[in-house]
């Protein structure tokens, strides 16, 4: 008899969360700019494995209405469009380009719970390196720099 009750009173919570307005503005602010992409090879790879947290042109899935999803989604793509934006790409103060590389190279990016459900964004070992390549060529390298300067 517990488990029955607890598992209705988290069928109410789940379907009352619903009704918070959190997470659901899903909407794609017009670009602004565009980087100067090294190849459309790079600009190819970078749509498929970082276009929906890293540009304005974000694909919400069904699964982005649906609370608490919609909240981390939102908190995602909120914070991946603050740090790095190519749809901004210009705009005034800091636009992360120069830590694509590094990050793409150690494989915090994508993350890890974003290809499951992407599976279009794991990229195999070469375009993994292609992409690197083109981030480098195209916004810069701050973990080398950063190796350069200490010589």
């Amino acid at each position: 008899m517990k488990i029955g009750k607890a598992v209705v009173v988290v069928v109410a919570v789940l379907v009352l969360i619903q009704l918070l307005p959190i997470g659901r503005n899903h909407t794609n602010p017009p670009a602004t700019g565009k980087p100067n992409w090294d190849s459309a090879r790079t600009e190819e790879l970078f749509n498929r494995a970082c276009k929906d947290c890293h540009s304005n042109e974000t694909v919400w899935p069904w699964y982005s209405n649906v609370a608490p999803l919609s909240w981390v989604l939102s908190l995602d793509v909120k914070v991946g469009r603050s740090k790095f934006n190519v749809s901004e790409w210009g705009r005034p103060g800091k636009n992360e380009g120069e830590d694509a590389a590094p990050e793409t190279r150690s494989g915090k990016m994508p993350p890890w719970f974003y290809l499951p459900a992407h599976p279009e964004a794991k990229l195999n070992a070469s375009e993994k390196e292609e992409l690197v390549k083109g981030l480098v060529a195209t916004f810069g390298d701050k973990e080398n720099e950063q190796k350069k300067d200490v010589r």
